[in-house]
């Protein structure tokens, strides 16, 4: 019994050390669905101030993103609603978060236009907007989507509504 019991020790044990040296100076694969770290991001925007915001400005706060705009019909003003409830409920610890949206339309979302459109939520919500080809790596780094879509004479743009 005692050597039954030591096998499956020493068994272990090499299995255990066998996965360890096959897997020594790989990195762990991550998941193509889930937003780079913060800190591999690189992208320059501006907030509805007129100042500029980079994700290193943001490590070491916990971070919510959504990606909207100004004009969209629904999605959008309903999500950042709940988020100015969630802020609510959450008290003075929201001041620790960054809450931010990203403008998927960058063409009619000046900063001007988002300090207006915000101005009906939670005031710790930050908007950015910018070139399109930085609103495009911002996305790339959060696995969002977005895509302009013409529709009566106007377009309208589909995008990702998660937070």
């Amino acid at each position: 019994m005692i050597l039954g019991l030591g096998g499956v020790a020493g068994a272990l044990a090499f299995t255990l050390g066998l996965g360890a040296w096959r897997s020594r100076g790989t990195a762990p694969a991550t998941d193509p669905r889930l937003p780079l770290p913060i800190a591999e991001m690189d992208f320059t925007l501006t907030d509805q101030r007129g100042a500029t915001v980079r994700p290193s400005d943001w490590i070491g706060r916990p971070t919510m993103i959504f990606f909207g705009f100004t004009f969209c019909p629904d999605v959008c003003p309903t999500t950042l609603s709940d988020i100015s409830g969630w802020l609510e409920d959450l008290g003075p610890e929201a001041d620790r978060l960054n809450v931010t949206l990203i403008s998927v339309d960058p063409e009619r979302d000046t900063p001007a236009v988002l300090s207006d459109y915000l101005a009906n939520f939670d005031p710790r919500i930050t908007g950015l907007t910018g070139p399109l080809a930085e609103v495009e790596r911002a996305a790339a780094g959060f696995r969002a989507w977005f895509e302009k879509v013409p529709r009566d004479g106007d377009y309208t743009v589909n995008h990702t509504a998660g937070v």
